[in-house]
């Protein structure tokens, strides 16, 4: 049987797959299939299974989800808690990401890992200024002025602790005072050491015992406790972790001791000392619970450093900007700028949202966005970003997107995105992560009863001491950090550098790539065409009505050609006729009806599109320009070839140098263009470019993609525009122009937010150097559990009498994923 079901409750690829290994795991169900866009789950199963059945199984996973008939609960309304403006975002991920792209809405412990939450950045975390009452602080404004209860000056609001500092201080509270009752339980201990025990003539050895139980209650029961919890849970769910084998290993060194303090007869003597006291461990359980709390301290200081990139540009998002109103000028919060509204911006000011500039002009630094240093010219007609900083001109400009529409926001929103994401090489450390924790365990059994048996006496002391430091010296999360962490760190450099990565899978697949496609117009060239000349065939036109025509005809084109000949024809104040019946014709041209003639423009398949003969001599009078490297359009009137356009495209200055550093790292360059071969010829040995295709529509780029990718190439794509969107969609990675159109952007993997090959440069040795590092901590992770595993379990105390302290495995294990997460903060510094 096959039904299928709604599911509710389902905010990202990590609640579906979760999902669906759920209901995979029912008692008779053959497979389960979830889609998270349709909100649906077609279930397989052997005979009729009832719906509460489903229902429980879910319910069983924290009651986040939902399964209902088809049809049934579409809309189930839920309360979206708002965070307040610079209160934090109200979201929270593992930095691990456990369960994929998930995110919780509570800081709480990863409910598989045990680890910490982290909260997103975002604009909305960013504090502005805010104004509250000091006797009634419930009253909070965005501007200064009177409490309108007791009527009290406002005064500035304290912006509250972002949520991982919150963390870091409740973690540094319990550190201390762990510390504070761990230390004299630890000198008590080493005191034992000593021949003549000073301690001893105060109180015998069973007594000091008591007082060590004691002083470990504060540290077991309120600082460490949280390990415990996790602990259970773990099991609990079977999502086998860390601090599984922290709070078996601690856990059953304080058991040992308080049973062995208050029952010590039922432990044979082999436990006992000269006193005929048990030995017991409290200093053992203790110092591995602070020193794990101390792990635990400076991950999470690291961890506010991973997402620095993001943290800095959200300090790019100014709070007030100054509205003009009447002609008046108004400071206003950012929030209350709408779209259409009228800014001043003054020098040195950060520009608040994107925009255009309506008067006046400036230099931009733009650097903090695009990674370029030089400012930026522009002046009335140019578009500006949000957080970019003005130099020393006042200007206006118009609003044109707020909020989370603009440039800044968008890119702050792509990299959180991407640093939640999974690389595929992640997958390694997913399935030694799967059997690390049940083998771990398993050799401490192994352990125990090895040293039992074989062991020197006391030999279940040894035992029990090895099996115990072989539990905590083991550390499943530096594998689990070794690739999220880098990642974060890279997508974040990227950013800084105009470099935009969707998700962690372009970065890997970035790193291999062999073939770079490329796009001509606004890839390689300005993608800015500019109009040079109007020729005529024949005498029933001049030139002036020709250009009549051509505005005619395109000024219902978005093309960048169209828009050009159009602005031409306003410089030159031709008059615009209307134009019916348009039509677009993909790689060829343009055509319409235009004062009852039925006009085409376009190159020489748009010609043989609309039955217009283009003579010997028409080609050879184009080929003059298209040697030059310039386009040629060709217009007709009622399929008769009356003239031209000349349209001259500049080559970007950066990418002769892009094109000659990537074929240097051994990549094969190809472009690919619409435009007729001579032109594309001309442009390819300006560039020293050995391989192109001339006269490629859409479906041809595809093809060429996929005939590349047959021959084992793996293959990037790089595009600006609607045209280029099926090969880049196809290409392993999409690289798309951030000047060019939002389809193209949103079928890339990459976004370069410059526009220049130059990105692509710096996206290849981002990708190599955040690769290097993936593998450098994998296998420091590997190696690090490979060797720190047996010298726990005393492989070398046959050849050189050492064991390893379970002390000293806890500190081993704390400084090992600190150690990965520092060593992927050295990508901060790597030079792209």
């Amino acid at each position: 049987m096959k039904h299928t079901y709604h599911i509710h409750g389902m905010s990202c690829n990590g609640c579906r797959s979760h999902v669906e290994a759920t209901l995979s795991k029912v008692e008779g169900v053959i497979a389960a299939s979830v889609d998270l866009q349709k909100e649906e789950a077609i279930i397989e199963m052997h005979s009729h299974i009832a719906l509460d059945t489903f229902q429980e199984a879910l319910q069983g996973e924290g009651g986040r989800y939902s399964i209902h008939p088809p049809g049934g609960q579409q809309h189930v309304k839920e309360e979206t808690k708002v965070q307040p403006h610079g209160q934090g975002t109200g979201v929270f991920y593992c930095p691990m990401h456990c369960e994929g792209d998930k995110t919780y809405d509570k800081l709480v412990d990863c409910p598989v890992c045990g680890m910490d939450l982290v909260e997103e950045q975002n604009l909305l975390a960013t504090p502005g200024e805010m104004w509250t009452c000091p006797m009634h602080p419930e009253i909070v404004q965005d501007e200064p002025g009177s409490c309108p209860i007791c009527g009290m000056d406002l005064v500035p609001l304290k912006a509250d602790i972002s949520a991982e500092e919150k963390t870091y201080r409740k973690l540094l509270r319990k550190f201390w005072l762990a510390v504070a009752f761990t230390f004299p339980i630890f000198l008590i201990a080493m005191s034992e050491m000593l021949e003549s025990n000073p301690l001893f003539e105060l109180m015998g050895q069973y007594s000091w015992n008591w007082v060590q139980f004691v002083l470990s209650i504060p540290v077991v029961f309120w600082a460490a406790w949280m390990f415990f919890e996790r602990a259970y849970r773990s099991i609990r769910t079977w999502n086998l972790n860390m601090f599984t084998l922290i709070g078996i290993g601690a856990g059953v060194a304080w058991l040992f001791s308080m049973v062995g303090m208050i029952f010590p007869d039922v432990f044979p003597d082999q436990f006992k000392s000269e006193t005929g006291t048990v030995h017991v461990y409290f200093e053992a359980a203790t110092v591995i619970l602070t020193l794990v709390l101390l792990g635990q301290l400076l991950e999470a200081r690291a961890h506010s450093k991973t997402n620095s990139a993001i943290k800095e540009l959200l300090k790019l998002a100014p709070n007030k900007a100054a509205r003009m109103v009447n002609g008046e000028e108004e400071v206003v919060s950012i929030d209350a700028i709408e779209i259409g509204d009228i800014l001043r911006v003054k020098p040195g000011d950060k520009i608040p949202v994107d925009g255009v500039i309506t008067e006046g002009d400036s230099a931009i630094d733009e650097s903090m966005i695009t990674g370029e240093p030089i400012p930026v010219s522009k002046y009335a007609g140019d578009r500006v970003s949000s957080g970019t900083i003005n130099g020393n001109r006042t200007f206006l400009m118009q609003a044109e997107k707020v909020g989370s529409d603009t440039l800044l926001s968008q890119i702050i929103s792509m990299v959180n995105e991407a640093s939640r994401s999974r690389a595929p090489i992640q997958k390694l450390a997913d399935r030694v992560s799967a059997y690390f924790v049940p083998i771990v365990v398993l050799i401490a059994l192994v352990t125990f009863a090895i040293w039992a048996i074989w062991g020197p006496e006391p030999a279940y002391v040894y035992a029990l001491v090895n099996a115990i430091a072989v539990l905590i010296i083991a550390c499943p999360c530096a594998l689990g950090l070794a690739t999220p962490m880098s990642v974060m760190v890279g997508v974040g450099k990227g950013a800084q550098n105009g470099v935009l990565i969707k998700n962690a899978e372009a970065l890997e697949r970035m790193y291999k790539i062999d073939t770079l496609i490329v796009d001509k117009t606004g890839t390689i060239t300005e993608g800015k065409p500019v109009v040079e000349q109007i020729g005529v065939f024949g005498n029933g036109y001049s030139e002036i009505e020709i250009l009549e025509l051509i505005v005619a005809l395109n000024s219902n084109s978005e093309h960048p050609l169209a828009e050009a000949s159009v602005a031409y024809g306003k410089e030159n104040n031709i008059r615009i006729a209307k134009a019916d019946n348009f039509n677009a014709v993909s790689g060829k041209g343009v055509e319409a009806i235009v004062e009852a003639k039925k006009l085409a423009l376009g190159n020489l398949r748009m010609m043989h599109y609309a039955f217009a003969a283009v003579t010997e001599a028409m080609e050879v009078e184009a080929k003059k320009f298209q040697q030059q490297g310039k386009t040629v359009s060709y217009l007709s009137v009622d399929s008769k070839v009356v003239g031209y356009m000349v349209i001259g495209d500049k080559i970007k200055e950066t990418s002769a140098r892009a094109i000659n550093e990537l074929q240097a790292k051994g990549i094969d360059v190809v472009m690919l263009t619409g435009d007729n071969y001579d032109t594309s010829r001309s442009v390819a040995q300006e560039l020293n470019l050995a391989d192109f295709k001339a006269g490629m529509l859409p479906e041809d780029k595809l093809n060429e993609v996929e005939l590349l990718q047959s021959q084992g190439k793996v293959v990037a794509m790089a595009g600006d525009g609607i045209n280029d969107s099926p090969a880049l969609a196809k290409s392993d990675v999409g690289i798309a122009m951030g000047t060019g159109t939002d389809v193209a952007i949103e079928s890339a993997a990459i976004t370069l937010v410059k526009g220049d090959l130059l990105g692509i440069v710096k996206a290849r040795k981002l990708s190599v150097a955040v690769m290097r590092n993936i593998k450098q901590n994998l296998f420091f992770a590997l190696i690090y559990n490979t060797l720190g595993v047996p010298i726990a379990a005393g492989v070398l105390y046959p050849f050189f009498g050492l064991l390893l302290s379970p002390m000293i495995a806890a500190l081993a294990m704390s400084f090992s994923s600190v150690s990965v997460i520092a060593n992927a903060l050295r990508l901060r510094s790597a030079k792209i």
